[in-house]
């Protein structure tokens, strides 16, 4: 399968116009993130819904602090009835940057990501809904109308987490591009699905990866260069010894980011940055790439921020040489 990832920051029929564009290329899953300073993920979802026919549409992720979770169970309920059963939940932890901003306090995420799927599950079944959680709690919440069948994944990093996503999820969301990241993931996800008593078959193993193609190979390399120095910055030691980054390097970019200087940001991007966090270059470059993780075990890759220098070229260029190449 192949997902796209798209950003609210762009005007909403803009991204209604490359979703359609998605569509008639071949992709199945279009996955919307969800940030307060950019456009709502749910008003967006329903306009891409609107303009399309048969692509997923889903949150990329939402998160159980900034929503009440009945909220979110008839907002995502109503883009499935919007888009005749195509709607797809993605949710997470979120950012701790992001809520201190918002003055919302970020607490035992794993417990609360597990009691927020436990709530929407017995939503979405239509029940009345008695639960009296650590963090989420409803006293008699029920949907007035039909939520559907919708899936849901967990967008996970850390092993307890990918572990939960096994246990509780239809898929996960790995923010990762590298084989090597998959080696580990996989095995977190397939400890929390055997322990649920379900299979791999079932589970959607999701690369939700910083992707950028073009016919110059130095074109995507380019325009993935900032995506790739935010994501080294955000990196915990363990992933920057495994992929043998060097740490100090990444302090630079994190402090030039700090500041705004973006010239020593994208100076300070190395191959081996490049190569672990991010697919991009030419179709053959990034079709190998995808490849090596489907052999890991990755079911669905999605291309994410930046997609390519030119984001309508690109998703055509996925179309006629990945996905209509196979």
């Amino acid at each position: 399968m192949y997902g796209i990832e798209f950003v609210p920051s762009d005007p909403v029929l803009k991204l209604a116009y490359y979703t359609k564009l998605a569509e008639q290329n071949g992709f199945d899953n279009v996955w919307v993130t969800d940030h307060y300073n950019n456009r709502d993920v749910y008003t967006t979802l329903a306009m891409l819904a609107a303009n399309t026919n048969s692509i997923k549409v889903g949150t990329g992720v939402t998160n159980p602090y900034t929503r009440n979770v009945a909220v979110t169970a008839s907002s995502i309920a109503a883009v499935n009835e919007i888009s005749g059963g195509r709607a797809i939940l993605g949710l997470g932890p979120g950012d701790k940057a992001t809520f201190d901003a918002m003055g919302i306090e970020w607490v035992k995420p794993l417990t609360t990501t597990r009691e927020t799927v436990q709530a929407l599950r017995a939503l979405f079944s239509g029940k009345k809904v008695e639960q009296k959680g650590d963090q989420v709690s409803l006293a008699g919440a029920s949907m007035a109308f039909s939520a559907g069948d919708i899936p849901i994944y967990l967008g996970a990093q850390g092993p307890k987490m990918l572990e939960l996503a096994g246990q509780i999820a239809d898929g996960a969301l790995i923010n990762a591009s590298h084989p090597k990241d998959f080696e580990v993931a996989v095995k977190a996800i397939k400890k929390g699905v055997e322990s649920a008593g379900k299979s791999m078959k079932d589970f959607d193993v999701t690369a939700y990866a910083c992707f950028s193609i073009d016919k110059k190979p130095e074109k995507a390399l380019n325009a993935a260069k900032i995506v790739v120095a935010f994501i080294a910055a955000g990196s915990p030691p363990p992933v920057l010894e495994r992929h043998g980054i060097d740490p100090d390097a990444v302090k630079t970019i994190g402090g030039a980011i700090a500041k705004g200087d973006f010239g020593t940001v994208l100076g300070t991007v190395t191959t081996d940055m490049m190569d672990a966090f991010s697919i991009y270059g030419t179709p053959a470059d990034c079709q190998a790439r995808i490849d090596e993780l489907t052999k890991m075990g990755v079911t669905q890759i999605v291309a994410g921020s930046p997609i390519g220098p030119d984001k309508e070229k690109a998703i055509k260029l996925i179309g006629k040489e990945i996905i209509g190449g196979k």
